[in-house]
């Protein structure tokens, strides 16, 4: 096969250094093509459905359908989710950004296939069904799925499969919102949580490719309808910081709220879906705007065509359903409603400001813009990208400045003020774990073992005549790796030490070439070891040598031949390095 190839071991042995731009630059063409194929089909299995039975045809014409339908619709959907989970184990359960964050934290971005399904088919059950949630989110965990598949399928090291995570993410955004250049900025800013050019290139070029594929299949439309937007006079400055500040108490607000709910564990998950169910379904009789994707009313919005009763009547009850929804497990995403909650609180503060100032100022549409913008850098907390998607979706360089203070204001606000980060590592911290990235872990994590392990070795067995010990020093290896009767690796040791000692029983007692050596008992520099995949980083070397109480461990290839050692003092003086650069 063409992965256990000589020339492909090559391609996958040389992703462990940090020079291997050409290789993770094919990665992420394969990475951005495989996601954005998933994406395709993630779309169409929810507006095939949606196409076929609301009323005229339109996928998100819930607003259409009558009364006892928007009821029972959200209800029938947790029912269909019900039956998806209850079998599943509940870590198979586990789905969307906070699950990948979770992977790539504690499993090195191994994502499984099972919770991929789970994601695909959940996702499309709860937006067909009309609950209140987005596709983005769960178009984040396809996306890094199918980079950490990629990378998983090839057996490729680990320290490049956290960057296909980040490649998928990437095009998994563009995809869902045809904003190539926000994905990137989304996966590096909230996924990979760094910025590198070896790290920004591949995931530029998976991110493009994926914006490609979608254009060719669905065009190059915004998912909105969006006016031309531009600020009239900077006395709209105040305005423009005051929508800020309430878009981060919208924004403190929706995080409480969802985590609160998913402190409860006292219902079962059945009756947790159950009663999403029937919010969405009870809020779906007045407010039906609420139900799926609402990118419909989004538009209409953005034109002005809404009233100040209704924007308010949907902030109200989008804020505070599609946290506490979430929150119950319906596996849907926040990003949509939360650019949703924004647009509205947006338009609702322009109305207002122009109800009591008697002017109209910059648009309806324009403080809808910055609101969706400011919620999403504050939930998220991803100024950078919320900023760069709203140049995308607008095509105007006119929103940047603005922009960037309605969403700093929000995003400093939630951070500092309230103590809050996005809310993906919130939640994460509200199940007992962390996403802690420190300078050294990153710079450890960057690199596989095998860019910094000895490959000059000899295996040879504990007990060996002086005669097979001269043969074995012949070739002048950097370690001796000594194995037990059965072959197992139990130790190494230090060549230099074993030639001096045999250099001293000759002098000695003269040579003897039969004379049979223990090597377990020769004065020498001596390790034990334990074995260790090629596919590791630096930082699971490292983690291994703690737990286990190492200095040294064998590196072993896909065929479970030794590849090479790497010591406690390699790693060490690499990170070294990195300090001092």
């Amino acid at each position: 096969m063409f992965k256990d190839s000589l020339s492909f071991t090559h391609f996958r042995n040389r992703l462990a250094h940090q020079e291997a731009l050409p290789q993770l630059i094919l990665l992420g063409i394969f990475s951005g093509l495989a996601t954005g194929l998933v994406i395709l089909a993630f779309r169409l299995i929810i507006e095939l459905p949606l196409e076929t039975w609301l009323p005229d045809n339109n996928s998100e014409n819930f607003e259409g359908l009558p009364l006892w339908l928007r009821f029972v619709l959200p209800i029938a959907g947790s029912i269909v989710t019900f039956l998806l989970l209850w079998k599943l184990l509940p870590a198979t359960r586990k789905v969307g950004v906070v699950h990948v964050l979770e992977r790539l934290s504690y499993h090195q971005g191994h994502l499984p296939a099972k919770n991929m399904l789970v994601q695909f088919f959940g996702a499309a059950i709860a937006i067909v069904s009309g609950h209140s949630v987005g596709r983005e989110g769960p178009a984040i965990h396809l996306g890094a799925a199918c980079g950490s598949l990629v990378g998983q399928t090839l057996k490729l090291p680990n320290n490049s499969l956290r960057l296909l995570v980040g490649c998928g993410v990437a095009a998994a955004i563009s995809a869902a919102f045809n904003t190539p250049l926000a994905g990137v900025i989304f996966a590096m800013e909230v996924i990979l949580m760094e910025y590198t050019v070896i790290g920004f290139t591949p995931v530029l070029v998976a991110s493009v490719t994926a914006a490609l594929l979608i254009r060719v299949t669905h065009g190059d439309e915004s998912i909105f309808t969006i006016p031309a937007l531009q600020i009239q006079s900077l006395a709209e400055i105040p305005f423009v910081v005051l929508l800020g500040i309430i878009c981060a108490l919208l924004a403190a607000g929706f995080i409480r709220i969802m985590i609160l709910t998913q402190k409860i564990t006292s219902v079962s998950l059945g009756v947790k879906l159950l009663i999403a169910g029937l919010l969405t379904g009870t809020v779906a009789l007045w407010y039906p705007q609420v139900m799926g994707l609402g990118y419909d009313t989004l538009s209409q919005v953005l034109q002005g065509n809404a009233g100040l009763t209704l924007l308010l009547g949907l902030l109200l009850t989008k804020w505070l359903l599609t946290p506490i929804v979430l929150g119950l497990g319906i596996p849907g995403g926040l990003i949509g409603p939360t650019i949703y909650i924004g647009a509205i609180a947006g338009a609702a503060f322009a109305v207002l400001v122009a109800h009591f100032t008697g002017e109209t100022n910059s648009g309806v549409g324009f403080y809808a813009m910055l609101g969706m913008g400011a919620m999403m850098g504050a939930v998220l907390n991803a100024p950078l990208a919320a900023l760069i998607a709203l140049l995308e979706l607008t095509g105007n360089p006119n929103i940047i400045f603005p922009g960037m203070i309605a969403i700093v204001v929000a995003s400093t606000t939630v951070r500092f003020f309230f103590n809050q980060p996005s809310i993906f590592l919130t939640s994460l911290k509200a199940q007992g774990l962390d996403y802690r990235q420190e300078p050294i872990t990153q710079a450890l994590s960057r690199l596989g073992v095998a860019s910094v392990m000895c490959a000059s070795h000899v295996r040879c067995n504990t007990r060996v005549s002086c005669e097979s010990a001269i043969k074995v020093l012949e070739q002048r290896p950097d370690w001796l790796i000594l194995e037990d009767k059965k072959a197992v690796p139990r130790y190494i040791l230090f060549p230099a030490d074993l030639e001096y000692f045999i250099d001293r029983i000759s002098e000695r007692d003269g040579f003897n070439p039969n004379l049979e050596l223990d090597l377990t008992e020769v004065p020498a520099v001596r390790k034990d070891i334990a074995p260790l995949p090629i596919q590791a980083t630096l930082k699971e070397a490292l983690d291994k040598m703690n737990l286990d109480r190492l200095d040294a461990l064998y590196i072993v290839h896909h065929n479970d031949e030794i590849a090479g050692i790497i010591t406690r003092d390699l790693v060490e003086h690499f990170y070294t390095q990195k300090i001092n650069q």
